[in-house]
C-alpha cells in the first residue's frame, strides 16, 4: 500500500523521490515482529513493528524507487506476507517477499 510521497537530498546531492510504504502482518499470539529485508541489511532489529489492539502487527517504511525483498521475524521464526502477490526463493531455501515501488 502506497501512502503519500516525499522528496528529499541523496547522497549524491540530487532528489530522490521516496515514498511511505505500509506493511502489516496479521499475529495477534506474536510477542515481538520485526520487518526486515534488503532495505535494512537484514537486520532483525531494524525496523521493529508495534500491534494495534487486534493484533495486526504494523510498520511504515520510506523507500525508494525499486524492488525489495523482505520477510516478518515474529518471536524469532520467519514469516512470510500472506498478501504477497511476488515472491523469489533465497539463498537459505526459504522464500522472500517482493514489493516493488514505483
Amino acid at each position: 500500500m502506497v501512502k503519500g510521497k516525499k522528496t528529499e537530498s541523496n547522497a549524491m546531492g540530487g532528489k530522490s523521490l521516496q515514498k511511505k510504504i505500509k506493511f502489516e502482518l496479521s499475529a495477534p499470539e506474536a510477542k515481538d515482529v520485526s520487518l526486515v529485508g534488503n532495505f535494512n541489511q537484514w537486520n532483525t532489529q531494524a525496523n521493529p513493528m508495534k500491534k494495534d489492539k487486534k493484533g495486526m502487527w504494523k510498520a511504515t517504511l520510506s523507500l525508494e524507487t525499486g524492488r525489495y525483498e523482505y520477510r516478518y521475524f515474529a518471536d524469532g521464526n520467519w514469516e512470510n506476507d500472506p498478501s504477497c502477490s511476488c515472491c523469489i526463493a533465497n539463498e537459505f531455501g526459504g522464500i522472500n517477499c517482493v514489493k516493488i515501488v514505483a
